[in-house]
């Protein structure tokens, strides 16, 4: 059974992890959730969940205006060959999330460790993120710093790179 929201606090508290989450209406694109990132303060994420033709997935966390290439992008990751979005029931079993709520807090229901996790660098020069606490019914503002911490004890340290840039789509 995949982690609650409930679940995502409770760890992020046990891990003395201080955020603000802001409720909203469902938003299932970056588009829809431009109004809502108005009135929240940081950087605002999208979510790419990736798979190779080898079977290998990937959880890329970027910018919402970020622009990445995705027949560019397996040569930055580490995928082997070009990379496809990965199909909805991968992405509940691995992530035990649905479309529209793939989120950097997801791997923590990946306990295999089957999904390599890359935040594109510039996303990291915020010094808060915001991201979806495993629905994408809110927005969880939580630090930099301590995004990363969450991810290290979720075993999913992320490697990163910069995968966006230069106008691309």
């Amino acid at each position: 059974m995949p982690a609650s929201r409930q679940d995502l606090f409770d760890l992020l508290s046990k891990l003395g992890i201080e955020t603000k989450t802001y409720d909203h209406e469902a938003v299932f694109t970056v588009e829809e959730s431009s109004k809502i990132k108005q009135d929240i303060p940081g950087g605002h994420t999208k979510n790419l969940f990736l798979k190779d033709k080898k079977g290998n997935f990937f959880l890329i966390v970027a910018e919402g205006v970020a622009q990445i290439r995705l027949n560019h992008v397996h040569g930055l990751i580490g995928a082997s060959g070009r990379v496809s979005f990965g199909k909805p029931e991968a992405l509940m079993e691995l992530l035990g999330v649905q479309p529209g709520s793939v989120t950097a807090f997801a791997p923590m229901n990946d306990a295999e460790g089957r999904v390599k996790v890359i935040i594109d660098e510039p996303l990291l020069r915020y010094d808060q993120i915001n991201c979806h606490p495993l629905t994408n019914e809110a927005t969880t503002t939580i630090s930099r710093e301590d995004l990363l911490r969450f991810l290290e004890h979720v075993n999913h340290v992320p490697e990163i790179v910069q995968v966006s840039g230069d106008g691309e789509a």
